[in-house]
């Protein structure tokens, strides 16, 4: 008598079956592989509550070797900066951002990163694009704040609050030494541009990095 349990047919179509489904499974594995977890970035400039004396330490430290790589590095200033002196507080190296904030008693305002090709001269003129990089206001109050940054922005003035440079440590502990420099923090030298964050040590910064009230008038334009 015939038995189609044992029919060859039947363990073929079982086997086609079996094949099939291994073959879903895979796809479906290479179009929704598993989210792997977040990479941290590298990170230039003051955590939120360090204490500044051991930001400046932790800088100083990030200088020290003797490897003649290229770094990435953040450079702070004792006093904001007229675009004009850029060149003179860049120590000769490569210039790949330029770090725009107006100060305002009491008030928040932005920062605004202005990424430059490779020349002096562009980085002198990220002036003229910093207003054009302001965020967009949400409200009123940060309206106000940012037709006035914009204002002083255009106006040319004394509002850069940081450079990213590229060079060797040593060119990086020599620029850390002139006058008007308060840090120079360097990365690794195997950071990947654009992989990390930055955050100028501000002037107002003095014992440590925390945002001040936020309660004071806005200035008209």
């Amino acid at each position: 008598m015939f038995d189609p349990r044992r029919s060859p047919w039947r363990e073929v179509v079982l086997a086609a079956a079996t094949g099939a489904l291994i073959t879903l499974i895979i796809a479906l594995g290479v179009l929704n592989p598993p989210r792997q977890a977040g990479v941290s970035t590298d990170r230039l400039g003051p955590d939120q509550g360090e204490q500044v004396a051991d930001y400046l330490s932790r800088a100083r430290d990030s200088l020290a070797g003797a490897d003649e790589q290229q770094h990435w590095a953040l450079v702070s200033f004792t006093e904001p900066l007229v675009a004009a002196d850029i060149p003179a507080h860049s120590g000769g190296m490569r210039i790949a951002q330029v770090l725009y904030r107006i100060s305002l008693l009491r008030v928040h305002t932005p920062l605004v990163t202005v990424p430059v090709p490779e020349s002096v001269e562009a980085a002198v003129d990220s002036a003229q694009y910093a207003a054009w990089l302001l965020p967009r206001p949400a409200d009123d109050r940060s309206a106000r704040i940012v037709a006035v940054s914009a204002e002083r922005l255009r106006a040319g003035c004394a509002c850069v609050v940081g450079l990213v440079v590229r060079g060797p440590l040593a060119q990086l502990r020599n620029l850390a030494a002139q006058n008007g420099i308060r840090a120079v923090q360097a990365l690794p030298a195997d950071a990947v541009a654009g992989s990390f964050a930055v955050v100028p040590l501000l002037r107002e910064y003095q014992d440590v990095v925390l945002p001040g009230p936020d309660d004071g008038p806005v200035p008209a334009p």
